[in-house]
């Protein structure tokens, strides 16, 4: 057996990411993969890490970003690998990187993703091809947005797509299944998709079902109707035979509040009968495209970001109407295209949301602007420190299993998730007592405390808080996917 190693970590205690007890090992780490963990006294390394009194888990997945050009455009993601994440999901909410062309004019939100037009991937090959040439320092495993499809093909968005326009929507999804995506994000809450109906969304999604990729979905309603949008979602999982998951789930709205009682319980009994996954964050406000319908103004809402007008970044909406004379809909209009933060959730349900068994942890964070949500920033120290340690809403080797076992599982993300002997290196060494989140609405880009060593693939990534220039994140495809263009 040999016994030197790339990389030692000793002396730590290991939560695994599969909900058992943590134990005190070590663990060693050779060629990206880990290939011993327990009492490894005799062994060396190139490096070794010494782990006493700190928790040693698997590195955090992300199940919900935004993350799509910013992996390209900011590869080393200081905002993810400095709070413990070394895999992000990225095409959430019907919005990916691919397929764009040069000459799309993006209409919000899909214009968040920031793609220069020089820059823009026409296929999911081409983007996976950018990624694996020039790698950032998280994984990324992709979603094809819908969105992006109706955008790609419909010259009118405010309609349901026809006959050619849904083969067209196909195609392009069957050229992403085949590079690898993980399945076909949705966003019908979001004007260029509002329009779309059910069958429109099942048509479209057909080659997902031979490879049972998933049907993630930001709901047509998080407010009013949410129980509808619950179950349409869980009705577009059955006719594709497919597993679904409910994005970032709440329910807003002050009217609203409380009825977590109820989406929960339906949920619950609808994962008798299909497979159904969902995320959330830990914050009572959300965040995205500045909006004035939908009753997105009858809350407190603080600008993010501005395109006409970015020295309104930080400011509520309340203030800059004032400033400005005109009422708070002419303000948001004036503002737009731009992003805001919305404080429109309750915090029990964001508890009974968090502290659900299935639920997995995503941070949503939009990586624009100098305001964004600290949830950029905060996710999973918050989960850590506030949810778990501070008010004791789950033991520690439940928030890990959240935010990277169950996450692994519920998206097909192979080897990765748990520490196991054989999984790729992904290992994130943290102080139980001390992390927290730091980045809140005033300063929200302050890196988490309590995070002391993150390791993607086996290279040391984040340490000591500063990250070290490394990238050595992979594109996670799945299994059946074709080889990479190039390959043998």
């Amino acid at each position: 057996m040999d016994t030197h190693h790339h990389l030692l970590i000793r002396g730590g205690t290991i939560v695994d990411g599969t909900k058992a007890p943590r134990y005190d090992a070590d663990v060693a780490i050779r060629d990206g993969r880990i290939v011993s963990i327990g009492e490894l006294a005799g062994h060396s390394a190139d490096r070794v890490i010494d782990a006493t009194g700190r928790i040693v888990a698997p590195g955090f997945i992300d199940s919900h970003t935004h993350d799509d050009q910013a992996v390209l455009s900011q590869p080393e993601l200081p905002f993810k690998v400095s709070q413990g994440v070394t895999t992000v999901v990225a095409g959430n909410c019907g919005i990916s990187a691919a397929p764009l062309s040069a000459d799309m004019e993006l209409p919000m939100p899909l214009s968040l993703i920031d793609a220069p037009r020089e820059a823009r991937h026409g296929s999911f090959r081409s983007y996976f091809d950018a990624l694996r040439a020039r790698p950032s320092s998280v994984n990324v495993a992709a979603l094809v947005g819908h969105s992006t499809l109706r955008a790609a093909v419909m010259a009118e968005l405010d309609r349901p797509a026809n006959a050619g326009e849904i083969a067209a929507m196909q195609a392009h999804v069957e050229e992403a299944m085949q590079a690898g995506a993980i399945g076909l994000s949705t966003g019908t809450f979001y004007p260029p998709a509002a329009k779309a109906t059910t069958e429109e969304i099942i048509e479209v999604g057909r080659p997902l079902s031979a490879r049972k990729a998933l049907v993630v979905t930001h709901m047509r309603d998080e407010g009013d109707r949410v129980m509808e949008a619950l179950d349409e979602t869980f009705r577009i999982g059955r006719a594709l035979d497919v597993p679904v998951v409910v994005s970032h789930h709440k329910v807003q709205n002050t009217r609203n509040h409380g009825r977590t009682k109820e989406t929960l319980a339906f949920i619950q009994q609808s994962m008798q009968h299909q497979c159904i996954g969902l995320d959330c964050y830990p914050y009572t406000a959300g965040s995205t495209m500045i909006r004035t319908d939908r009753g997105m103004l009858d809350a407190r809402i603080l600008i993010a970001s501005s395109v006409p007008h970015p020295e309104m970044a930080g400011r509520d909406l309340k203030d800059v109407a004032a400033e400005w004379g005109v009422s708070g809909k002419e303000a948001a209009e004036r503002l737009q295209p731009g992003t805001a933060i919305y404080f429109m959730m309750d915090e029990a349900d964001v508890q009974r949301i968090l502290a659900f068994d299935d639920t997995m942890i995503g941070s949503d964070g939009i990586p624009v602007g100098e305001k964004p949500h600290p949830r950029l920033w905060g996710t999973f120290p918050r989960v850590l420190g506030h949810y778990c340690r501070d008010l004791g809403l789950f033991a520690l080797e439940t928030a890990i299993w959240k935010m990277t076992g169950l996450t692994a599982r519920t998206f097909g993300l192979r080897e990765r998730g748990s520490l196991q002997v054989g999984h790729h290196a992904d290992v994130v060494i943290f102080d139980a007592s001390k992390i927290r989140d730091a980045a809140d609405y005033t300063h929200p880009t302050l890196p988490a405390q309590g995070i002391v060593t993150v390791i993607v693939n086996g290279a040391v990534t984040w340490h000591d808080g500063a990250h070290t220039g490394a990238r050595a994140g992979q594109v996670i495809t799945r299994a059946d996917a074709s080889p990479p263009s190039g390959s043998a």
